[in-house]
């Protein structure tokens, strides 16, 4: 559940991984053979669109990325998923392309595709044949130019969003948990604590206008980046792009409203009753500092101590030592990682447990690791960290063709207008020292930081077992 993202249900996207490939590109860097540097050439055009591109010709294969600055936290008051809703709109046609026929496009031309609302972005990607990448690098366009907004598309995109929150969500037993419910428990600011998929009412109350104004206000290239991956010529490729790019005009982006949440002081408990859950689960939550600290890498690396495999402290405390779950759960952004967002962010675990086991046990068990855990940090905890760290980027910027290193580059040219920050990720990390690790621990994994989210199964138990 940790790279759980909002998805169109009817795209089947097929990708590949492959740990030991690392693309021919990729520049080994003096100092280790186990670091390499991305190949990033990043410009603007004119009208503002951010372009990055990154050769890699490992296989005859493209990847073209658009990434809006657009998701979840800034969609419109009393329009609740409308940032999702909106993301399915994009599909329905364009100027030159019809119901479908995008989607058609990319597939009888041997691609895959897909789209998913983030926190702070709305993202579309293609991965196709390498040849066909004029091809895909135009339909991107076309759809940025206009849109197919008619009362038909929108009536029948409205019908697939609700349907999706009523298969995922609320026909599911844990359907949101903790995904979808912990930020609107953990946040007190609106924007980051709404529900992001969507009130069935606030769906219903979507009309044509507030789709025409959506798509004027942020679908626009000075609110946009594209990166494109894989093999390909430079030079060839910017002519294309300045080619069906170059004359969308830019447009005043408004004023981004105020996203920051108040310091936490007060440690909040909250239960969820589930009618189809048939064992309770908690979810925990920690605020993160703010993103390219210190303390923000600090936190990335905790988040492998304590949670990632089978030598995380959790696991063994709750797997292997006292028995009370199977699986934890866990991660910094559970809808994608701790580098694709930009604002207030949680660190967070999860898992379910036996009726028998009272919640009390668990999160003393949880109390147990993490009071203990500053006793733990050496240089030598640092640096498996690190090892794990890497091992989990390397697998990303490397698997499925590229597409992780196509999302990295196009977030951090939407968040620091500097896609080139792909390659300093590594140093950062090994800067983290055991007190900046301890420092970091006092701060952001007290107790008055983090919220406690239970769920109550009422389909095993008629009373709150709690």
């Amino acid at each position: 559940m940790k790279q759980l993202c909002i998805m169109l249900v009817c795209i089947l996207f097929i990708g590949c991984k492959d740990k030991d490939q690392q693309p021919n590109d990729l520049a080994l860097n003096d100092d280790s053979v186990t670091k390499f540097e991305v190949p990033v050439e990043y410009y603007k055009l004119d009208n503002g669109l951010k372009v990055i591109l990154s050769p890699d010709n490992t296989s005859p294969t493209a990847i073209v990325a658009v990434y809006y600055n657009i998701g979840f936290r800034i969609e419109p008051k009393n329009r609740t998923g409308f940032a999702h809703l909106f993301e399915h709109m994009m599909f329905q046609g364009s100027n030159n392309l019809g119901k479908m026929e995008f989607i058609n496009l990319v597939q009888k031309n041997g691609g895959v595709l897909n789209g998913s609302t983030r926190f702070d972005f709305t993202n579309y990607f293609e991965i196709v044949p390498a040849h066909k990448l004029e091809t895909m690098l135009w339909a991107e366009a076309d759809r940025m130019k206009g849109l197919a907004i008619t009362q038909d598309n929108l009536t029948n995109q409205q019908g697939v969003v609700k349907n999706e929150v009523k298969v995922n969500v609320l026909n599911q037993p844990y359907g949101g948990f903790p995904w979808l419910d912990m930020p609107q428990y953990a946040n007190t600011n609106w924007f980051n604590a709404h529900n992001f998929y969507g009130d069935l009412a606030d769906l219903d109350a979507a009309n044509l206008e507030d789709v025409a104004s959506f798509f004027k206000t942020y679908y626009a290239p000075n609110n946009a980046a594209i990166s494109v991956v894989g093999d390909f010529d430079i030079e060839e490729t910017k002519q294309w792009i300045e080619k069906y790019f170059g004359g969308i005009p830019s447009i005043e982006l408004p004023a981004k409203p105020d996203i920051s949440e108040p310091k936490q002081t007060e440690e909040k408990r909250f239960v969820k009753d589930d009618n189809l859950a048939n064992k309770p689960a908690v979810a925990i939550a920690y605020h993160m500092p703010e993103r390219n600290t210190p303390e923000y890498y600090a936190m990335g690396l905790l988040d492998q101590i304590l949670v990632q495999g089978d030598n995380g402290l959790l696991p063994q405390k709750l797997v292997n030592d006292k028995g009370y779950t199977s699986n934890v759960n866990g991660g910094i952004n559970y809808l994608g990682n701790m580098f694709n967002y930009n604002g207030p962010m949680q660190l967070m675990f999860d898992f379910t447990y036996d009726n028998e086991t009272s919640n009390d046990a668990v999160i003393a068990a949880v109390d147990e690791v993490i009071d203990n855990l500053k006793g733990t940090i050496t240089q030598e905890v640092i640096d498996n960290a690190i090892i794990k760290m890497k091992s989990k980027l390397y697998d990303d910027l490397g698997g499925t063709f590229g597409l992780g290193r196509a999302d990295l580059l196009c977030s951090f040219a939407l968040f620091d207008d500097d896609p080139k920050r792909i390659n300093d990720i590594e140093a950062q990390f090994d800067k983290i020292t055991p007190d900046i690790l301890k420092k970091t621990i006092d701060e952001y994994l007290r107790k008055t930081n983090r919220t406690i989210l239970t769920v109550n199964p009422l389909l095993a138990n008629n009373k709150n077992p709690l």
